[in-house]
């Protein structure tokens, strides 16, 4: 069975993202930011799938998941992200996850599931 979800260009929930963001004082830029870690892309090739109206099925498939994503737990929506049996919906749910941390005001280095050590070495 396949969601909805999957067919759904990014770039119609996207604005949903930020202002979820900017509703609890964040910003676009860190929302990119949040993506950007997920994806591994760049500002450029984030904005090239917005524009090109890629769904979230394509989005991912050209994503290269950051190598920490299993640092993500926790539910969205009731359901424990890491316990999503499909790969696609689970990657989606990353990304609803960190944009809920990022809206419920966790410092940055937590959401983006930084190292201390990395941290503390600025």
């Amino acid at each position: 069975m396949s969601h909805r979800i999957f067919a759904t260009p990014v770039a119609d929930v996207y604005p949903h993202y930020v202002t979820k963001a900017e509703r609890k004082g964040r910003t676009q830029a860190e929302v990119d930011e949040v993506i950007g870690w997920l994806t591994g892309f760049d500002e450029a090739e984030l904005r090239h799938h917005l524009d090109s109206g890629s769904t979230f099925e394509e989005f991912f498939a050209a994503a290269e998941l950051n190598p920490n994503v299993s640092l993500i737990t926790g539910s969205v929506c009731g359901v424990k992200v890491q316990e999503v049996a499909d790969p696609l919906m689970r990657q989606i749910r990353y990304l609803d996850k960190l944009i809920d941390e990022l809206a419920k005001g966790r410092p940055m280095e937590k959401v983006l599931r930084r190292p201390v050590e990395a941290m503390s070495k600025g």
